[in-house]
Formats: structure tokens, C-alpha cells, sequence
């Protein structure tokens, strides 16, 4: 019991899954690559990511997963208005998860419904960022940000 697929879809998705397994190894690698240039920022004020040795979590997902995944996210000490408007690669979007590079600010997009309160709880800050890390050039992705970084105002 449940929504029926179309031919045309099966197929998309089938042709996908023979290529996922090296997608998903590049997201990983970019995503890292991307969390250890975050870290060492001195505009950022905490990276989450569990690929990090830094990130609490980082043991248990060693143990459970094969990589870490494509998504990071972090907090910055500047105006995410102008670091996001600084962005030319990472494209502005409430839905993550494709080949190209995404980035999100959860407070004013998917999460914005929630009440501040909430939000705070769930450790959705105004200052958090969430990208979705693609399968561009790792240096470029980084060069991006650099550029959004310098764009942006200090808080």
C-alpha cells in the first residue's frame, strides 16, 4: 500500500544507484576537505561535522559508517546575509542532497515555521549554516567560501 512509481522514474533511479557509490565517496572527501578548511577559520565558530576528530561523535560514526557524508554545517561570527550573498558555486536552497553544491540557512528557510524557542533547542542558531557538498572541485568549493567570508560583515 503505498504511491506507485512511474517507469520513467524506476529507470532514473536505477541508472543513479549504479553511479552512487563514487558520488557519495566524492561528497565525503569535498565534505571533509571543506569541515578541516571551516575549522581552521577564524570566522567560524563551530563546525559540525562527524568526520572531524574534533566532533564529539566522531568514534561512533567511525564504527557505523563507511564515510561521513556530504552535509556540514556550521556557525559563523559574521552576517550570514552577506557571507551567503558572497556565494557564487554554492547555490541558495531549502532541499540538499544533488551532484551540485548547496547552502542553507535553516532559521529562515526549512526551519523557520518553528518558534525561536524551539529553533534554540534544537540547536538551530541564526548564525548556522547547512551545506550540502557537491561534487565540484574541493579547492574551488573552498575559494568560494573564502569569498563569502570576505563579503561578510563582522558581527
Amino acid at each position: 500500500m503505498g504511491t506507485g512509481t512511474a517507469p520513467f522514474d524506476s529507470w532514473l533511479v536505477l541508472r543513479g544507484l549504479k553511479t552512487l557509490p563514487v558520488r557519495m565517496k566524492k561528497h565525503a572527501k569535498n565534505a571533509l576537505a571543506i569541515a578541516q578548511y571551516l575549522q581552521d577559520s577564524s570566522q567560524v565558530k563551530k563546525v559540525f561535522y562527524p568526520g572531524l576528530v574534533s566532533h564529539p561523535g566522531h568514534d561512533i560514526a567511525k564504527k557505523q559508517m563507511k564515510g561521513f557524508g556530504g552535509v556540514v554545517s556550521f556557525e559563523i561570527d559574521s552576517d550570514v546575509g552577506s557571507f551567503l550573498r558572497g556565494l557564487n558555486l554554492f547555490s541558495l536552497a531549502e532541499s540538499l542532497g544533488r551532484a551540485d553544491s548547496l547552502v542553507e540557512h535553516s532559521a529562515t528557510m526549512s526551519h523557520a515555521s518553528m518558534p525561536p524557542e524551539a529553533r534554540k533547542k534544537a540547536g538551530i542558531t541564526n548564525d548556522l549554516i547547512r551545506l550540502s557538498v557537491g561534487l565540484e572541485d574541493a579547492e574551488d568549493l573552498i575559494a568560494d567560501l573564502d569569498k563569502g567570508f570576505k563579503n561578510s560583515k563582522k558581527l
